[in-house]
């Protein structure tokens, strides 16, 4: 037979012999001719590519192969015939004249593929096997047989058992995948197994590993359940929107505070259809015209993906829901609703106490002040703010208002130093002293809940429940002296 003769200018393929072109498409992969030789070359000549480099300088390049796989040991001879030009010849020196050169390279290269394709068989971790159109196991690699011989506790002999029960029928795709487990000492192992249809019926089986994959899903299973149970117990409607602004999600509260029918949210809805329905229930804020409200809600949309939406809806029927946009992975949006009508109802109540309380304390004739632990005022009423003028926000803050509009006497000196020697003192104390019009004020300290105390400054042409009697009168008589 015609020796395997290659003949290039530069890397393009100008001529070959039937055996080279056979060759070459043994060696089916991307690029061009030259490449796909020098892919085949490589391995079994590893100067191949280097000493062809210097073809142009040396003439001639002859190479042996120096690889030890099959049964055929080959030689390269490359020569530069001018122009550009290389001839590339593959002969057998065993077989030189006995007309197989062909054969033995052939043989060569399919020896080396099947003993790849065994190799990677045997090591890889799948279960692969053949099955006839009975089902009978005609062949498998290494891991069905070590796992076969696992179930038996002995060496198994053919025919092969079948580990796992796949479904093959008529009506099935060519290529099918499914799930299928396989238990051995009561421990349940999972594959996804593969089927791909081969002639005479018969079908090549891969399984796959899957335990890691069915304990995640297990896994998700009972975190989505967990979840599921929580949201149903939570007072707050929940509704999740995906990124289409489909509802996707949703607990019974929604139906419980917003009305909504069952079949309508089972139904999944978009957004904009779960608003106008709300809108139709009366279970929003009333909008002034529908092009404002539409815009709103688109509002209301944009704000939610950005994580930034809390808004307070105050409906017609009297409640008050607080409405919560979270964005949440892949785009979709979560809304929460909250009825606060309590809240709201208990704050407004507060607030009229508060106020209720401040009018009281601006109705009464005696200055007060009431300063908290830490120096701060934290009150005063109308009477204090006629007396001094606007309040300071500390105490030492309103000791030098004080001391700014009065002359320093024993009294204010003792009123000085009950506050800031004693700021948490216990007991009640008083005494007299001069007003910013020079009237009599009498002061009391008053120890209040917290730590905080309470001044109190009343006017009084003579001061009263004081202990200290003689120091009244005269500074009574001082400043009636003027």
């Amino acid at each position: 037979m015609r020796p395997a003769v290659f003949l290039f200018r530069d890397e393009a393929l100008i001529d070959a012999t039937s055996p080279a072109r056979a060759l070459l498409e043994r060696t089916a992969s991307p690029g061009s001719d030259w490449s796909r030789l020098m892919r085949w070359a490589g391995p079994r000549f590893p100067e191949a590519e280097k000493k062809l480099q210097q073809l142009s300088r040396l003439g001639r390049v002859e190479l042996a192969d120096k690889t030890e796989n099959g049964s055929a040991m080959l030689r390269l001879v490359a020569e530069s015939v001018g122009e550009g030009m290389t001839r590339i010849t593959i002969t057998d020196p065993q077989t030189d004249g006995t007309g197989i050169i062909v054969d033995a390279m052939s043989q060569q290269a399919m020896e080396e593929e099947l003993d790849l394709l065994r190799r990677a068989l045997d090591q890889t971790p799948m279960l692969v096997w053949r099955q006839d159109q009975d089902s009978r196991v005609t062949w498998a690699n290494a891991a069905y047989l070590r796992r076969a011989e696992a179930q038996a506790k002995e060496p198994v002999s053919w025919p092969l058992p079948r580990l796992m029960d796949i479904s093959i029928g008529p009506d099935m795709a060519p290529t099918t995948t499914q799930r299928a487990s396989l238990e051995d000492d009561g421990i349940v192992s999972w594959y996804d197994c593969t089927t791909h249809e081969l002639e005479n019926d018969s079908r090549m089986l891969f399984a796959v590993p899957a335990d890691a994959a069915v304990r995640a899903e297990r896994s998700l299973r009972e975190f989505v359940q967990t979840l599921t149970k929580t949201f149903a117990d939570l007072p707050i409607a929940l509704a999740i929107f995906d990124r289409e602004r489909h509802l996707q999600l949703f607990n019974p509260s929604l139906i419980d505070l917003t009305g909504l029918p069952a079949g309508f949210l089972t139904a999944r809805p978009t957004l904009f259809d779960f608003l106008d329905k709300l809108r139709e229930l009366r279970m929003v804020p009333e909008p002034k015209n529908y092009r404002h409200w539409r815009q709103q809600m688109a509002n209301l949309e944009n704000a939610a993906k950005t994580g930034r939406h809390v808004e307070t809806w105050s409906l017609p029927g009297g409640q008050t829901y607080r409405v919560t946009g979270r964005p949440h992975p892949d785009g979709a949006v979560a809304f929460l609703i909250e009825d606060i009508t309590s809240e709201i109802s208990l704050s407004r109540k507060f607030r009229a106490e508060l106020s209720l309380g401040t009018n009281v304390l601006d109705g009464i004739d005696d200055a007060l002040v009431v300063f908290a632990p830490g120096d701060q005022v934290v009150m005063t009423n109308q009477a204090y703010r006629n007396l001094w003028g606007d309040p300071s926000e500390s105490m030492s803050g309103a000791l030098s208002q004080w001391l700014r509009q009065i002359e320093s006497g024993p009294g204010f000196n003792a009123l000085q130093d009950r506050l800031t020697s004693n700021p948490d003192g216990e007991a009640r104390d008083n005494g007299v002293m001069f007003g910013p019009d020079r009237q009599i004020l009498q002061w009391s300290v008053a120890p209040l809940s917290v730590g905080r105390q309470m001044v109190r400054f009343r006017s009084s042409e003579l001061p009263i429940d004081t202990e200290d009697t003689v120091e009244l009168q005269e500074l009574a008589e001082a400043v009636r002296a003027g």
